[in-house]
């Protein structure tokens, strides 16, 4: 046998005891950690796994979260936040990361975001690297169908990958539910309903949250913390304490010289059906504003989601302009046309910084207008959400 195989084969052999080292090492950090909550789902992962840690916080759990959201973020147990190290870029091997950073800080719990879209990466990193004792699911609609599609309940197959074997499983999704009940059965979880909360979430504990978040997310964030014994009182408090994510759907409004705007950040509410819902609800409760402007940021890199959103814009409540950022503006505008849009609507703006995009608004605004970011909060919208918010002022919500 020659030098140079014995050296690879003993180079193999080093990798593989080393691997199976490290598998036992991440064991051992997850067996110190009692409370495991792992959240998927399409759309308010980020919102669910801040408010489970919220309240977990406020009853005294040390707990540590991680979310991938707008900007990816470990929580700390007194709720600092600090950023997701990413030398390579994301890859779902960091979820060994958040549980190597929550055995370092003695947590008693570790809320994760699932960071995974190709439906056996979500099956590895549950199985493999978080090991749920709580499986929570937000729900299952048509986004990303490129890779989990092509149908929605394809995507909620690829979802199912993180129903935890032998635990607890939460859902707040209605359409799917008998399937999740089923997985959930076959994996000896129990499962349990986001709102069969032991008590019945009121209007002014929605009213009470200075951003708007869904009810359904915050019954969902409830029923995880009932499942590890905390209180809806004292879960509450600690949501309503809680930092948002960047992408948060909220609103700011701005007076500029005689011109009244309201912006509503709803950039990150990216699938068709999360999309209408909120541009609908905003319409109706800024019905004394005088003009309607849609702003869609678009990515060429997600050409299918903003083909998604285009198609489904056209048959929506119509806005006065739609105004398209972003690199997959004519992506968006041909599916937009081709489905019904009047194209004398749409404004192209080739201009990425905040600033100048606002002076362009500001033209389309008149007197008074409701401005709705929606698409992707990626680069410009993110940029367009920030410089709102620091000219203006919270928008008080009824």
């Amino acid at each position: 046998m020659s030098n140079e195989i014995v050296i690879l084969l003993t180079a193999c052999g080093v990798l593989i005891v080393m691997g199976v080292l490290e598998l036992i090492l991440h064991r051992g950090r997850l067996k110190r950690i009692p409370i495991r909550i792992h959240v998927n789902g399409t759309r308010g992962k980020t919102s669910v796994t801040r408010l489970i840690a919220a309240g977990l916080r406020e009853a005294g759990v040390r707990c540590v979260a991680k979310t991938t959201g707008t900007v990816p973020r470990f929580i700390l147990p007194n709720g600092r936040e600090v950023p997701v190290y990413r030398p390579g870029g994301p890859n779902v091997i960091e979820q060994k990361q958040a549980v190597t950073m929550a055995a370092a800080q003695r947590a008693e719990a570790l809320v994760v975001e699932c960071m995974a879209l190709q439906p056996h990466l979500q099956w590895l990193s549950e199985s493999r690297l978080v090991r749920a004792t709580h499986g929570v699911i937000t729900n299952a609609r048509p986004d990303h169908l490129d890779v989990m599609g092509p149908t929605e309940e394809d995507v909620a197959r690829a979802l199912a990958g993180t129903v935890p074997v032998g635990g607890v499983f939460l859902t707040a999704e209605r359409n799917h539910r008998a399937f999740f009940e089923q997985v959930a059965e076959d994996r000896g979880s129990r499962f349990h309903a986001a709102e069969d909360i032991s008590q019945p979430l009121m209007p002014e504990d929605v009213r009470a949250f200075p951003y708007f978040e869904h009810q359904e997310n915050i019954e969902l964030a409830l029923a995880a913390c009932e499942e590890v014994g905390v209180d809806n009182e004292t879960a509450l408090r600690g949501m309503w304490r809680a930092k948002p994510d960047p992408g948060a759907m909220t609103e700011a409004e701005v007076e500029f010289f005689g011109r009244h705007i309201v912006f509503v950040n709803g950039f990150a509410a990216n699938d068709p059906t999360s999309t209408r819902y909120i541009w609908e609800q905003s319409l109706r409760r800024h019905r004394e504003l005088h003009r309607r402007i849609a702003v869609f940021n678009c990515r060429s890199d997600r050409a299918d989601r903003s083909q998604q959103l285009a198609r489904s814009y056209a048959s929506w409540t119509q806005a006065d302009e739609v105004v398209l950022l972003g690199s997959g503006q004519y992506i968006f505008a041909r599916a937009a046309v081709k489905s019904g849009l009047d194209p004398t609507r749409l404004v192209f703006v080739d201009r990425t910084h905040p600033a100048d995009v606002f002076e362009i608004l500001l033209g389309l605004a008149e007197s008074s207008a409701l401005v709705m970011g929606l698409g992707n909060i990626a680069g410009p919208g993110l940029a367009l959400a920030e410089y709102f918010a620091n000219r203006g002022r919270d928008h008080a919500r009824d």
